[in-house]
């Protein structure tokens, strides 16, 4: 019976070591992808907020920047392994298209709901509060789906083998 029972204890501290080892690498994933969406997200915002554009507009050049540097960011360790721009982007685009859609998302609604944040100007704290929160908030949500994507051999998993 103790034998049964200490075989148990050690399947259970190996899936406990595994699951917060998959956690590591969904934190560290999200952690990657938050800073091509932040470096993109923040740029678009200011630009467009800068130059008075509707939200529309604002949320359209960050979104579309997030994806820009996102994808940038992965590519970039790839490219330096010698593989091809087309397969690099293949990578990128299997790596990071669901965290960079999800943290977009997240972020841009939280923007929009918060009443002001867009038409606040970027020298108002207002506008750099909401800002900062939206993407803690993207992260957040963001990790969850990072791990049920890694979990499954998925999302930033294809990229790990480039990394080393």
């Amino acid at each position: 019976m103790e034998a049964h029972q200490e075989q148990q204890a050690h399947h259970q501290d190996h899936q406990d070591h595994q699951r917060s080892g998959l956690t590591r690498q969904a934190i560290s994933a999200t952690a990657h992808c938050l800073t091509g969406c932040a470096i993109g997200e923040i740029l678009g915002m200011v630009i467009g907020t800068a130059l008075g554009w509707h939200n529309a507009g604002t949320i359209a050049l960050a979104v579309a920047l997030a994806f820009v540097f996102g994808y940038s960011l992965t590519m970039w360790p790839v490219l330096k392994t010698g593989i091809g721009l087309s397969a690099a982007l293949g990578v990128a685009l299997a790596a990071d298209t669901v965290s960079i859609g999800v943290m977009e998302l997240v972020d841009n609604l939280f923007m929009v709901v918060i009443p002001g944040a867009m038409e606040a100007g970027v020298a108002s704290w207002l506008f750099w509060a909401a800002l900062a929160a939206s993407l803690a908030v993207a992260f957040v949500i963001t990790v969850p789906v990072n791990r049920f994507m890694i979990g499954r051999g998925k999302g930033h998993a294809v990229v790990h083998q480039y990394h080393h």
